[in-house]
């Protein structure tokens, strides 16, 4: 199936920031991405030079849905604190101030995940570093659609 890149504006909003160990309350002193990531490595996915959280972009009224995620790892037993869980990824780009950044759709699945939950108005991004960005900020999202769907 080729690639078919579109493009869907999005703002950056305020998440649970467990990913990136943030919260005040976090069971995750470091974060869930850093630990998750070694994981994700020996499945196949390198995701090291990306910043170690996610950014929650909001496609509102839009939605979404993963419908042939690159990669997909079943029963990830990243943590002893809840059982496995499943995760998906789709490589996307970010768009903000001009620059074009790789970056992946993170995907806990809902059906394995215990808490913490997104819309499905709201995109989980591992990107790199992205300087500037802040809550509020618009941007665009350069995404596949053979392998995401947006309605």
């Amino acid at each position: 199936m080729a690639d078919q890149w579109i493009e869907i504006a999005g703002t950056v909003q305020p998440g649970h920031q467990v990913a990136s160990g943030a919260a005040a309350d976090n069971p995750y002193p470091t974060g869930t991405i850093a630990l998750q990531i070694p994981y994700f490595q020996a499945l196949g996915l390198d995701l090291t030079a990306y910043f170690a959280g996610t950014l929650n972009i909001s496609i509102a009224p839009h939605q979404f849905q993963l419908i042939h995620p690159q990669y997909r790892f079943e029963q990830v037993h990243w943590t002893n604190q809840h059982p496995p869980e499943n995760f998906s990824f789709s490589a996307c780009h970010v768009i903000f101030d001009s620059i074009r950044y790789g970056a992946w759709i993170y995907y806990p699945d809902p059906s394995t995940k215990q808490t913490h939950f997104q819309t499905t108005s709201t995109l989980e991004i591992l990107a790199p570093p992205i300087r500037g960005i802040a809550y509020g900020d618009r941007l665009t999202l350069e995404i596949n659609a053979s392998e995401v769907n947006i309605y």
